[in-house]
């Protein structure tokens, strides 16, 4: 199936620009990522990148590229929290959640402010692994001048990688900023699966073998739990205008899913600074100091019972947290009134918003469980399986799944624009 989509893709002369549009985009970002900045111990940054799980999480997203201390080592992060930071305010603040109604001139507004808060957040964020990476001695102490000049090309580099994601979703496939992170993630598999492999022996391959088969099941109820969704009947009133027919029956999906990634993303930030800033109190020369350190360190040990369960708890905290913060059943239920449509059975107003809220809660407790297996199931397969050599990072993989599933659709809609006997 997808391979007759692709060959229909390509006999399509604007679809095939696109896409090589898209992997003429791909091509610079794996240059820009291999394009290091002088003054960094390659070797020992990469060992401090194995020991660090927050380090390798932000690595996974900046596709290798903060590994490699290259000039887009900041990634894409700071316009993701930069995104993420007004998608709360909006539901905090009257101005931006008009903007967010006024359809595209409110998201093109709301978008130009989050270029505008990238830019400090990625130098505030360029600093921060300046200064860790000095304090390990990855990097050496730099002067002012040359310090400046570190942040403003780490800063320089984000922007670019935001640029190329804006002018990947106008010109390419998909939405930009997110083909830019898949690639980002799938880049370094190749290397893991092939240090897997390398060191498999005879012993080992039923914990490979078992491996494997966690993996496709993930991947199997990735694609099942993204494509799920309860669907609620609404019904209009039937008007006639002019000869043409208006309302009827319609429906108003709500995914399990609704919250996607972003409540493990919370989760893991969450999760590891306390280890974080035990790591840099252990060496403390005060001994009760020392033990709090060594104490949390135990404590959140990544493979340690409390932080699989502290981990999985967080993320279904997040999740229903995040659901009700970007689905508001009230404004729902108020545009449906204003609109003439209602649920049958249910009284617009608040009726309709107790039911609303009653039916969201039920999905989303699914969700937040599946949400948080995904996210603790690299670990319980690690210590199941033997494998360490490759993570099955859930984050990764979801975003993957997710992004391929996304342009898939993109791709079918083009194509069945093109199908329709109508299209010019």
């Amino acid at each position: 199936m997808i391979r007759a989509l692709l060959v229909r893709a390509f006999q399509e002369k604007e679809i095939r620009t696109r896409l090589l549009f898209t992997l003429g985009v791909v091509v610079v970002f794996r240059f820009l990522a291999h394009l290091p900045l002088p003054g960094v111990d390659l070797a020992a940054l990469k060992q401090l990148f194995a020991s660090n799980a927050l380090l390798g999480l932000l690595n996974i997203f900046s596709g290798g590229a903060m590994e490699n201390f290259s000039i887009v080592s900041l990634g894409l992060n700071p316009y993701i929290n930069a995104s993420i930071i007004f998608q709360l305010l909006t539901f905090g603040f009257p101005h931006l959640k008009e903007l967010a109604q006024e359809g595209e001139y409110g998201r093109a507004k709301i978008n130009q402010y989050t270029r505008f808060l990238t830019v400090p957040l990625a130098c505030f964020q360029g600093y921060g692994l300046y200064f860790l990476l000095s304090n390990q001695g990855v990097v050496n102490p730099l002067p002012p001048l040359s310090l400046a000049a570190l942040v403003v090309s780490l800063t320089a580099g984000s922007i670019l990688l935001m640029w190329l994601g804006e002018i990947l979703t106008e010109k390419g496939v998909g939405n930009g900023i997110s083909m830019l992170i898949f690639i980002g993630i799938v880049a370094g598999y190749p290397l893991s699966l092939g240090q897997t492999f390398a060191t498999a022996s005879a012993e080992r391959i039923g914990g490979l073998l078992l491996f494997v088969a966690m993996a496709v099941a993930l991947v199997g109820g990735i694609v099942i739990v993204n494509e799920a969704a309860r669907r609620v009947r609404i019904e209009y009133a039937i008007r006639i205008r002019g000869g043409r027919r208006y309302g009827g029956e319609t429906y108003l999906p709500l995914r399990i899913n609704q919250a996607g990634v972003i409540p493990i993303i919370f989760a893991i930030s969450l999760v590891l600074i306390p280890p974080t800033f035990a790591r840099y109190f252990s060496g403390v020369a005060h001994p009760l100091v020392s033990r709090a350190a060594s104490f949390l360190l135990t404590l959140f040990n990544p493979q340690g019972a409390f932080y699989i369960l502290f981990y999985f708890l967080m993320v279904v905290l997040f999740t229903f947290f995040y659901t009700a913060v970007i689905f508001n059943t009230k404004d729902i239920a108020e545009n449906l009134q204003k609109r003439g449509g209602f649920i049958p059975g249910v009284r617009p107003g608040k009726t309709t918003v107790d039911y609303l809220n009653h039916v969201l809660t039920r999905i989303t407790f699914f969700g937040a469980i599946f949400l948080g297996l995904v996210a603790v199931l690299p670990t319980i397969a690690g210590r199941f399986t033997g494998v360490t050599t490759f993570t099955l990072g859930g984050t990764g993989i979801l975003i993957v799944v997710s992004v391929i599933l996304e342009t898939l659709r993109q791709l079918e809609s083009q194509l069945g624009m093109r199908d329709y006997e109508g299209y010019l």
